[in-house]
């Protein structure tokens, strides 16, 4: 039987390279030679929150073209004139990631869909992903009305497991050297490895050739 090749995936639920690379990571889980760890980095939220004004807008959007010609991923109407297009929000990953850590504490198999449905709130339905009553609507189409509820009013619990989980990425992201999300650490036996961000934007059977020779 072949080992269980372990990836731990820096992202940021902001990211567009990070959704992006989410389909492949989805045909990538349900592999049975490997476990995807979600590990979410904070990289746009606290410090690293900025406004959403007309130039970053700009840059935003070009870059999001960029994504889908490489992808296939869609980034739609709806979202680029209600997300990029909405000035008067910051571009803050703190509430997605705050989201993803409760789905994580209770729900932990449900982590992964849970980012795919904040990702496509944003990215495909248009919805502003940075507030709390659109992730908690999500959370409940997604059937954990629980969670939905525990992230409306947070708990030290919550608070302090999402700052646990970030300082933890992070220093992966120090210890590797990774300079960015997306980011697969992959992990066989003893031995660990910084994958290049370009594998997630290939074909599956790549990946998995550049996993398994991790």
């Amino acid at each position: 039987m072949a080992a269980t090749t372990q990836i731990t995936y820096l992202f940021d639920p902001l990211c567009g390279w990070c959704y992006g690379a989410s389909a492949i990571l989805e045909k990538l889980a349900a592999l049975p030679d490997f476990t995807i760890a979600l590990a979410p980095t904070g990289l746009f939220a606290g410090s690293g929150a900025r406004p959403m004004d007309d130039s970053f807008a700009a840059y935003a959007w070009a870059n999001d073209q960029r994504i889908s010609r490489l992808s296939g991923q869609p980034f739609s109407e709806a979202y680029r004139r209600n997300v990029p297009g909405d000035h008067t929000r910051l571009f803050d990953s703190g509430p997605a990631t705050l989201a993803i850590t409760a789905v994580a504490l209770t729900a932990p198999d449900r982590e992964f869909d849970a980012l795919r449905a904040i990702q496509n709130a944003r990215y495909v339905e248009g919805r502003d992903n940075t507030d709390i009553s659109v992730l908690s609507d999500v959370l409940r189409a997604l059937q954990l009305p629980e969670i939905a509820d525990r992230l409306a009013v947070p708990d030290e619990a919550l608070l302090a497991a999402n700052r646990t989980r970030l300082d933890a990425a992070r220093a992966e992201m120090r210890r590797f050297g990774a300079d960015g999300v997306p980011a697969l650490i992959a992990s066989n036996g003893d031995s660990r490895r910084l994958l290049s961000t370009n594998s997630l934007f290939g074909s599956i059977e790549m990946l998995v050739d550049e996993l398994k020779a991790a």
